[in-house]
């Protein structure tokens, strides 16, 4: 992530939020062919808050701030329940990091990431669309010693 400093960021919100909050409840991850690490949970509409969140949004902020980007810009999925509420927590903890944040609830935050630069997120949709991308969840994991499971062989 060190080829991120002084640059713009663009975060799938949700996607990048639920894998932390699963890393930090020692859910399972998977390390998939191409690169990125996912999770099982399902987003199909309704979120809630749970006691990791604000810890997975802390960390998303902290390794941002390692890697001295200049400027993070969050989006939500307006269509996800509590969307809302994510919003404003993120807000409130973004408050104690100096880089630059715009924190967006969009109907199709998919299709707003498409030729982006810097994406943050695990969706292939995203990532066959994006110029380029970052997994941010391996360098978190990196930094916490969590452990995935490899879904393919050499």
């Amino acid at each position: 992530m060190s080829d991120l400093e002084g640059k713009e960021v663009w975060i799938d919100g949700f996607n990048t939020i639920i894998t932390l909050e699963v890393m930090l409840s020692e859910g399972i991850l998977f390390e998939c062919m191409d690169g990125t690490i996912r999770d099982l949970a399902a987003l199909r509409g309704t979120y809630r808050l749970i006691p990791e969140t604000s810890e997975a949004v802390r960390m998303l902020f902290q390794t941002l701030q390692k890697a001295r980007i200049s400027k993070a810009t969050i989006l939500l999925d307006e269509p996800v329940s509590n969307s809302g509420r994510l919003k404003a927590l993120t807000a409130d903890t973004g408050e104690e990091f100096a880089f630059g944040q715009d924190i967006q609830i969009l109907r199709d935050v998919d299709r707003f990431l498409y030729g982006r630069e810097n994406v943050i997120t695990s969706d292939s949709v995203i990532l066959d669309h994006c110029v380029s991308w970052v997994d941010l969840a391996a360098e978190c994991m990196k930094e916490t010693g969590a452990q995935c499971i490899r879904v393919w062989a050499d």
